[in-house]
């Protein structure tokens, strides 16, 4: 018998039960849960109104086929789900598109050309999360990272995915060629395939470079740059604007003498650089063959009337401007990002940047599911392209499918360690949360009172609390529970050995809290990368000693990729000091903290605490490692985050704080390993060895736990 919380609810919508009245807990059987379903409706077990995208298959066709995009959809996700083995596995579903409402028609997708779209009303989509996404404080992925991240964006239907800047290191090459070789070469049933682009500084050797990473790709695309506004030509470029021009029309020559035919340009801090000037550039970019001209705000300085203006003046001014495809690249410093890419799109630009989150360098770029959704509302009634001097009839649309913003905004706060504000627009966790009482009264007359768009939308269902029904997750809870309620939350698309991971994780701390588990626990669980794929080294053993007398003491046991336990105890100013020196002791580390953060996911005595920590390896130890940044070609040390979540808050410190160390090692085995294989090619003549294995810790002694077997 499961027990399950149901809150039936009258065929009018309205509560069967008093807002403020007692909810039954009632056990049911499984055959009496399906006689009750068959009797009553009950809105907690609806499926999702959703749109899946199609099922993709490999292939190699590059014909541009239709495929459908969607603003929102009111047709039923019907989902076959099997479990086998505890693991829960659900196909792909079809969609149609019988609704009458106007904003949730769904619409063809128009065939891919380069430097034109068919549709005049048709809004490309370039998601840059992988690039400029990646270049925010601390928010380094790994490759698999980065290839999970895109596999998400292709399912979301993006047109265009900026998979990384290729020459900034060997780990950014390979995890841009893999993306290309991989999704760029996923076909969906439908045809559609995304764009993988690698961005490159305009010069050769950056666009070789970024060529030879992304030519796998069924749709591969160049971006080049190069700053064009007074500031940046006189201080940091130290170049006129003839020299200037010069580069940017021999970059784009050299791209498309590679044999690449769709090059995007974008005039590096367009938002403030002299109009004349850039329709100088800007039109011998064309004559030299750029297909997408990509107008950046690169400091967020313009308000979205000025930025509007903008494109339009480049509209109607730059030469060639009909033979290209006008972009919008803004940066949120005001916190008009999102707004001034909509007003781009309102005076012509048809491809619109943005990240998952809003994440990006400073404050940010403009976020990818305010765009989509303000385009899915109000793109069929607001945009009057004809008063705005502009082709089309005003009825912008995008192709994304937004049942799959919910799982890809997760996956990248997880994998980044950069979590959304609460009140952050579609994807905050107070975005669907009403606690006014006039807001509650409203939503239980009508959701629409208060919401312009559902939940469900965007692929997050209300949870307990609101849809009426849910299951309580405790130390009894089985797989099946449990991992039914992380695809309710929207963690859909993990695979075995994380579900696997958090599952074991559950277990551990639902041992110790009572009452059982919150969703906001359980997406502590999913956040804490401990358990991920990156894992080495493991917290196997925690003891500490602290107080106002004595020195804090602390004995760490970590189990290594051997398999061997290891255990040393060191002393620090805290409990938590003392556990990070043991444990750099162990792994034979030596980093820099540089950011410890903790919160506590819910209230009481015995809450979650999650825990971040932003790493970077010690100048001249052993793990030194630098990142090349894309606009400054500047580079620094390259950052590393960790998350950790316990009832325990050392222990949940403790486990950010390896979850980090892992993400250090992976990657400088990873980049070892490429530089002994270059070696060993360069030693093949001479017959010299190319050197010992990259080692997984450090030589300092440490003493090994007893064996437990």
């Amino acid at each position: 018998a499961l027990p399950i919380r149901i809150l039936v609810r009258s065929h009018s919508g309205r509560s069967g039960i008093p807002p403020n009245g007692p909810t039954m807990r009632i056990l049911l059987t499984s055959s009496a849960l399906v006689a009750l379903l068959a009797v009553a409706h009950v809105d907690a077990f609806a499926p999702i109104s959703a749109v899946s995208s199609a099922r993709h298959v490999v292939g190699t066709s590059r014909a541009g086929s239709t495929t459908s995009g969607s603003a929102l959809s009111s047709t039923t996700e019907r989902e076959a789900t099997e479990t086998t083995n505890g693991a829960t596995a659900s196909s792909d579903s079809s969609s149609s598109s019988g609704s009458n409402d106007p904003y949730l028609q769904r619409r063809p997708r128009p065939e891919y050309i380069p430097g034109h779209i068919p549709d005049a009303n048709y809004v490309r989509i370039f998601d840059t999360t992988l690039r400029d996404g990646e270049q925010s404080p601390g928010a380094t992925l790994t490759t698999s990272e980065k290839l999970d991240i895109a596999r998400n964006l292709a399912k979301l239907g993006v047109d265009v995915i900026e998979a990384g800047f290729p020459v900034a290191s060997p780990d950014d090459f390979n995890a841009v060629q893999q993306i290309a070789d991989t999704v760029g070469q996923e076909v969906f049933e439908d045809g559609y395939v995304p764009v993988i682009c690698g961005l490159s500084r305009a010069n050769e050797k950056d666009i070789a470079v970024a060529w030879e990473a992304i030519r796998g790709a069924q749709r591969p695309r160049i971006h080049t740059f190069i700053a064009t506004s007074k500031i940046h030509m006189e201080n940091k470029l130290k170049k006129t604007p003839d020299e200037v021009v010069a580069i940017a029309v021999n970059a784009v020559k050299f791209a498309r003498g590679l044999g690449c035919d769709d090059i995007e340009f974008s005039p590096e801090d367009a938002g403030r650089s002299d109009p004349e000037f850039l329709y100088r550039v800007l039109g011998a970019a064309i004559e030299a063959g750029a297909t997408t001209l990509n107008i950046p705000d690169t400091t967020g300085w313009n308000m979205p009337w000025e930025f509007g203006e903008v494109i339009a003046k480049l509209r109607a001014n730059v030469p060639g401007a009909d033979r290209v495809v006008f972009s919008t690249h803004c940066h949120n410093d005001l916190g008009l990002a999102t707004a001034n890419s909509l007003s781009g799109a309102l005076h012509g630009a048809r491809q619109l940047e943005c990240t998952i989150n809003g994440i990006g360098e400073r404050a940010g770029n403009a976020s990818l599911e305010e765009i989509v959704m303000s385009l899915a509302l109000k793109g069929r009634e607001q945009f009057d392209a004809t008063a705005a001097g502009t082709r089309g009839g005003g009825q912008l649309y995008s192709g994304i499918n937004p049942v799959h913003i919910t799982a890809t905004s997760k996956m990248v706060a997880e994998y980044t360690g950069m979590k959304c504000q609460p009140h952050k627009a579609i994807v905050g966790a107070n975005a669907f949360q009403h606690e006014s009482g006039i807001h509650q009264d409203g939503m239980i007359k009508n959701k629409a009172t208060y919401e312009i768009m559902t939940p469900e939308s965007i692929g997050l269902h209300r949870g307990e609390s609101q849809s009426g029904a849910g299951i309580v997750l405790g130390k009894h809870s089985g797989r099946n529970a449990v991992f039914t309620r992380l695809k309710e939350l929207g963690y859909g698309d993990l695979d075995s050995d994380k579900l696997k991971a958090i599952f074991t994780r559950f277990k551990e701390v639902a041992e110790k809290k009572k009452g059982g588990l919150d969703d906001e626990d359980l997406e502590a669980l999913v956040s804490d990368q401990a358990g991920s794929i990156n894992d080495l080294w493991d917290v196997t053993g925690l003891q500490v000693a602290t107080g106002m007398q004595g020195i804090p003491t602390a004995t760490v046991t970590l189990t290594g990729p051997d398999g061997v336990s290891r255990y040393v105890a060191a002393t620090g100013t805290g409990p938590v000091d003392a556990v990070y020196k043991a444990i750099d002791q162990i792994m034979g580390v030596s980093v820099t903290l540089e950011d410890y953060s903790m919160q506590s996911v819910n209230e009481g005595i015995e809450a979650l605490a999650t825990t971040r920590v932003v790493i970077s390896p010690t100048e001249g130890g052993p793990n030194e490692m630098g990142a090349t940044h894309a606009q400054s070609g500047i580079t620094s040390d390259r950052k590393f985050t960790g998350l950790g979540s316990d009832t325990d808050i050392v222990c949940a410190s403790a486990r950010a704080y390896v979850s980090a160390l892992n993400k250090l090692l992976t990657f400088s085995m990873r980049r070892k390993k490429q530089q002994m294989e270059a070696a060993a090619v360069d030693d093949v003549d001479s017959g010299s060895d190319a050197g010992p294995a990259p080692e997984l810790a450090g030589n300092t002694p440490v003493v090994q736990a007893p064996s437990t077997k």
